[in-house]
């Protein structure tokens, strides 16, 4: 199913197959990597996480698998994989020494990064007796990738206290190709946060030194609550709505399932230039991509009753937004504020497409630097315990990541670098970078739904 703009040309939104199989892996040895030198904290000792890092959204670990094929390397020419990359992240763990800690709560339900012997980052060697090709398609992210991310037996979901804040499971195959497992504490950092983590690691490995560029700088504090606390927004976007819908229970009970669709660079200007509102400055491919996608998504599943508001959220990069002062070069860890959009079930399905496209623009440009200490400030007033999901579709938007770019450790470009499996937050939707080192502006969209829905989404996608 997809749309085309002549009948000679390449489809412009094309469903990608996702195949599923079982991907046998055996454990072989599992390793704690300290930091290879002094780092400025001693046993006891704590740092501080500002409430961005410590929002209940970021309390859980980022999953991503990055696979590299055989004829990016010979095996028999250099160190084994394993051995390389864990020399380079003991090397990284120097500067970036708070991912050799673990997360504690203290007295008020506040996380804190604290020390302590026996520590450091958690790497896992394991082998498969199939070949990577025995895959099939590995640029479609696939929930059956995931034995190839380590985690712990019986370990409990969201569980981040007490844990390894950084786990890498290197799995070899048997053709000699291997995939990269990497699951992240949010509290750590955010996305361009990680990215600027495993540009440091890659680098670090492929020329055997320490490299860090920019080097890394902590600084949480820049992030402390205004005394007393100024909150100047609503914050809807962390408020418990009690679903009065369809939305919630359709999902949750239906065991939804993962679709992903390519979308080609001329869906994207056409759907932007068709969702242009006429009164305001330009919106970009985001907005009008997630206008499209909340309103197709909403369509498909038949949401009830027509009058009920219901959310889209979506995090901005406030980096640019901080002026007075802006923040440190290095500085990695979490400065994402949620933006909200509210519109009934009637006006996402009747309305037009540049009213909700004009809806997440302004959502998007009301982030600002008044807004991101507001945040922070809710945040130490009423502290968010729990994830609100009610009538809420999240878009995550990994587009702008250098996510290949930055995953060379010396074997070349990943095939696939991103994450694997929604399912287990479906009302959670990713845009996704295209893998391809073609620069041809196409992207992944990934989402959730039930098995009865997905054929009327793929058409209302498809169509504007």
């Amino acid at each position: 199913m997809f749309l085309q703009h002549s009948l000679m040309a390449p489809p412009w939104v094309q469903e990608l197959h996702i195949p599923y199989m079982d991907i046998p892996v055996t454990i072989d040895q599992m390793v704690s990597i300290m930091p290879a030198g002094p780092i400025p904290t001693a046993d006891c000792d704590s740092l501080y996480l500002s409430n961005l890092d410590d929002v209940v959204g970021a309390r859980v670990f980022t999953p991503t698998v990055y696979f590299y094929q055989m004829d990016s390397f010979n095996s028999g020419e250099k160190k084994p994989v394993m051995e390389v990359l864990r020399e380079a992240l003991s090397l990284v763990l120097v500067p970036y020494y708070p991912f050799s800690g673990r997360l504690r709560e203290t007295k008020n339900g506040k996380v804190e990064v604290f020390f302590g012997p026996e520590q450091g980052a958690l790497m896992v060697e394991a082998h498969s007796e199939i070949t990577l090709s025995s895959l099939g398609d590995i640029t479609v992210p696939n929930p059956a990738w995931e034995p190839l991310i380590f985690k712990f037996p019986n370990e409990e979901p969201y569980k981040v206290l007490e844990m390894p804040l950084l786990i890498a499971q290197v799995t070899l195959f048997k053709c000699g190709s291997f995939s990269l497992g990497l699951r992240l504490c949010h509290c750590i950092c955010d996305g361009l946060g990680a990215m600027q983590f495993l540009s440091a690691w890659a680098a670090t490995a492929k020329s055997g030194k320490l490299i860090t560029n920019p080097h890394p700088c902590w600084d949480r504090e820049f992030f402390k609550p205004r005394d007393p606390p100024i909150v100047r927004f609503p914050h809807v976007e962390f408020r418990k709505i009690d679903d009065g819908s369809t939305l919630t229970t359709t999902l949750w009970q239906s065991k939804p399932v993962q679709r992903c669709y390519r979308i080609s660079r001329e869906f994207q200007l056409w759907l932007k230039s068709n969702a242009q509102p006429d009164d305001m400055s330009a919106c970009t491919t985001f907005d009008a991509m997630a206008a499209h996608v909340w309103r197709s998504w909403i369509k498909a599943l038949n949401v009830k009753p027509v009058d009920y508001t219901l959310r889209l959220t979506f995090s901005v990069n406030a980096r640019q937004k901080l002026k007075d002062p802006p923040l440190k070069n290095g500085f990695y860890g979490n400065v994402l504020c949620l933006a909200c959009v509210r519109s009934t079930v009637s006006e996402l399905v009747n309305g037009s497409l540049s009213k909700t496209t004009r809806l997440v623009c302004e959502a998007r440009n009301g982030v600002s630097e008044e807004y991101v200490k507001s945040t922070v400030d809710y945040i130490e007033v009423d502290r968010p315990r729990r994830l609100e999901f009610g009538g809420k579709l999240m878009i995550t938007q990994w587009t702008r990541f250098s996510i290949y770019e930055s995953a060379d450790f010396g074997w070349g470009r990943p095939v696939y670098a991103g994450p694997i499996d929604l399912s287990p937050t479906p009302q959670v939707c990713v845009f996704l970078p295209e893998g391809t080192t073609e620069l041809n502006g196409s992207m992944l969209v990934c989402i959730c739904l039930p098995e009865s829905a997905t054929q009327k989404f793929t058409e209302f996608l498809c169509v504007q």
